[in-house]
């Protein structure tokens, strides 16, 4: 059966992960095929700050495992700058540099700013009315809260679903549940924080992305992740390609519930290969220790 659960981070070039994720000594010019080794799938952040040029994305492709899916985010600079529209040409020859990428690549994702508000909507709608979505399948994750109340919510929702856009799934609830007061906040001292916005979990097209922002204390994860797994067990059994990608402020423990939430989907019953991680030999010990100690959860 055709695999059509994806999962990862939103880096690879991260090197705090030296010792656990990747074998000790691993240099940074190889965290890529590290990473590619251990997870299916990438949330392309640094598309969002910079654009690769052609050499770098050859060098990606030629790196990139068979079955490993590259999910960029649109620059900023389309995304960011007031209206979309005037973007488009350029948002589109920048997908064009990646087509090196082939079947690697995933959906694009368009995040908007906290400033793009509802009154905005036909910018939006003409922008992805006209954007090439059979070649580039396209999400979007908003992040203005009137985008999230009616009568806003189900609006956008039906224009998404009529042009197959698909819905990026923002949750950080995990880091503002339960979180009284500053002492307690688990994003102190990070240098970007996750809005707090609503989740609406809602599949708009053929595929969804769900970018799950973890508690730094593994534990806290549990209910969430729990919640989640007959959500994605039924969508994938509908036929929906589902792209799971885990965050945390702390971002050394972001492969570890990625890991956590495939073997809730695996004990639910759903028919998922092993995790390439779980299957590289030069941690096998310690993947299956992680494993072992998840179980518990």
């Amino acid at each position: 059966m055709e695999n059509r659960y994806f999962t990862g981070c939103a880096v690879w070039a991260y090197k705090d992960w030296v010792g656990s994720f990747y074998p000790e000594g691993s240099r940074a010019a190889d965290f890529l095929r590290l990473y590619g080794e251990r997870m299916t799938a990438v949330e392309g952040n640094t598309t969002f700050y910079s654009q690769p040029d052609a050499k770098t994305i050859q060098r990606w492709a030629e790196t990139m495992p068979p079955g490993f899916r590259f999910c960029p985010k649109l620059p900023k600079v389309f995304s960011h700058q007031g209206k979309l529209l005037p973007h488009l040409d350029q948002a589109q020859a920048f997908m064009d540099t990646l087509a090196p990428l082939g079947d690697r690549l995933g959906p694009v994702f368009l995040q908007l700013p906290p400033t793009y508000r509802p009154a905005q909507g036909a910018d939006l709608r003409d922008f992805l009315t006209q954007w090439p979505r059979q070649r580039y399948p396209i999400a979007v994750e908003v992040r203005h809260l009137d985008w999230f109340a009616p009568p806003i919510a189900p609006r956008l929702t039906q224009v998404l679903m009529d042009l197959g856009v698909g819905r990026v799934l923002l949750d950080t609830r995990p880091i503002y549940d339960g979180q009284a007061n500053a002492d307690a906040d688990p994003q102190m001292g990070s240098e970007r924080r996750k809005p707090q916005v609503p989740l609406q979990a809602e599949v708009t097209a053929p595929f969804t992305i769900i970018r799950y922002i973890s508690h730094p204390s593994f534990s806290r994860n549990d209910p969430y992740l729990a919640e989640w797994t007959p959500r994605i067990a039924q969508w994938l059994a509908h036929g929906t390609t589902v792209y799971f990608f885990a965050h945390c402020p702390q971002e050394i423990h972001s492969p570890r519930v990625a890991q956590a939430m495939y073997h809730r989907l695996q004990r639910a019953g759903v028919a998922l290969p092993v995790l390439p991680w779980e299957s590289c030999p030069s941690q096998s010990a310690s993947a299956e220790n992680i494993s072992a100690q998840l179980s518990l959860f």
